[in-house]
């Protein structure tokens, strides 16, 4: 699929799986965190919409002002943090690199790199919409 040329109508009757659409108030700043810290990149992004890619997975940003009807509209909090709870997991983005660059992008790193028991070494780092994303890659043996 053409990220940049596809239609609204093709693009959502050709999304299979689980799907993700954050929610952000400025999606313009929320495209260029995920490109700088985690090299993704942004189809038809405007003021209100962008599709994300990272490796082959798609997600979707919308500005709030696209929920217009929508009924989470009613439930998203005045004050960040907007994603308590849920965890963004990249598992092919290295954590020392991903904390360099969100550091200075203005992310707020709430863990560290860190080797976990469950074989990866990741890192929690906090966008300005109250997202965790969590870079991580597997551990290798000297670690």
């Amino acid at each position: 699929m053409d990220y940049d040329q596809v239609g609204a109508a093709e693009f959502g009757a050709g999304l299979r799986g689980i799907g993700l659409n954050l929610l952000v108030r400025d999606v313009a700043a929320q495209v260029a965190f995920l490109e700088t810290v985690f090299g993704m990149s942004a189809h038809q992004s405007t003021a209100d919409f962008a599709i994300m890619v990272y490796g082959a997975q798609v997600f979707q940003l919308h500005c709030d002002s696209t929920y217009h009807s929508n009924p989470l509209l009613g439930l998203l909090p005045e004050n960040p943090p907007r994603g308590g709870g849920i965890e963004i997991r990249l598992y092919d983005t290295d954590p020392e690199e991903a904390c360099v660059r969100a550091k200075a992008a203005g992310g707020t790193i709430l863990q560290m790199p860190t080797n976990k028991p469950h074989g990866l070494r990741e890192a929690y780092i906090l966008c300005e919409n109250g997202y965790a994303w969590v870079p991580s890659r597997p551990l290798v043996n000297d670690e």
